[in-house]
């Protein structure tokens, strides 16, 4: 590991748990990168990021939404 690494590792164990997780979070998507084979392309990997961050503001419908809109709909 090269020390600029352990240091920034160390110094994150300061921060806030939501940093934290975001951290992980972009390791974790690193890594998969080096351990996945897959066949997404880059337009591919856009689109999960924008759908990710939409999930992470608010802006997809849970569960819960969509139940209730399909029997809205259902009993019409």
């Amino acid at each position: 590991m090269t020390e600029i690494l352990k240091e920034l590792m160390g110094r994150a164990e300061k921060w806030p748990a939501t940093d934290q997780q975001a951290l992980a979070r972009v390791m974790l998507d690193i890594e998969s990168r080096h351990t996945q084979v897959d066949d997404l392309t880059e337009e591919d990997w856009k689109i999960i990021e924008e759908r990710a961050a939409a999930a992470r503001r608010g802006e997809i419908a849970t569960d819960e939404e969509v139940e209730a809109l399909f029997n809205k709909y259902r009993r019409a």
